[in-house]
């Protein structure tokens, strides 16, 4: 019997977000699979599932990218298919806000603005509130909403937010997000 490892998605995969996710990732004690990086997303969703099976402990950070294309594109279809894999346990989604042509958009339980304040509204790509609740624009987000996940943070553009963000300055956004899930999640209860 295998053990389902826990998993926080993350719906961004550029070199920022590699550099504030793995920052983040050795911060929390957690795991980072780096390979799910890129600009889209390149891996398969068995393949990423492949790597986070041969990860020795929790939690495993994962990141997918669309690069902004149009309708569901290749990470979204591999954080689906993560999503729905009977030995991954999904703790929480953080999704990342984009300045997407395409208008597409989910729905999130809470978000994090620029300065690690939490806001029932939206924020833009800056971390910046938006005007309205309860929806973030995005381009790896669409699926979101078809997925049965606890909790959904949504936050600005990961490792950047006019480097509010930034892993030089230990990525205290995305760090903030991650501690969220976890703790919602009751990850720190489960350990022990």
């Amino acid at each position: 019997m295998s053990i389902r490892r826990r998993v926080i998605l993350i719906t961004d995969g550029d070199d920022y977000a590699r550099r504030a996710v793995e920052h983040v990732a050795r911060e929390i004690g957690g795991r980072c699979i780096s390979l799910s990086h890129g600009n889209p997303t390149v891996l398969t969703g068995p393949e990423i599932v492949s790597l986070i099976k041969k990860t020795p402990y929790d939690p495993v950070l994962v990141m997918f990218d669309d690069s902004g294309l149009v309708g569901e594109g290749t990470g979204e279809i591999a954080l689906k298919y993560v999503a729905r894999d009977k030995d991954v346990e999904v703790l929480g989604v953080i999704a990342v806000a984009s300045k997407t042509r395409q208008a597409e958009w989910t729905r999130f339980d809470v978000c994090i603005d620029r300065d690690g304040e939490l806001t029932p509204y939206g924020v833009d790509k800056n971390g910046i509130p938006e005007f309205e609740m309860g929806r973030l624009n995005g381009d790896t987000v669409y699926c979101l909403d078809e997925l049965d996940v606890p909790i959904i943070v949504g936050v600005g553009d990961v490792g950047k937010m006019a480097r509010h963000d930034h892993y030089e300055q230990g990525a205290p956004i995305t760090k903030k997000a991650v501690e969220l899930i976890l703790e919602r999640s009751g990850f720190y209860d489960k350990k022990n």
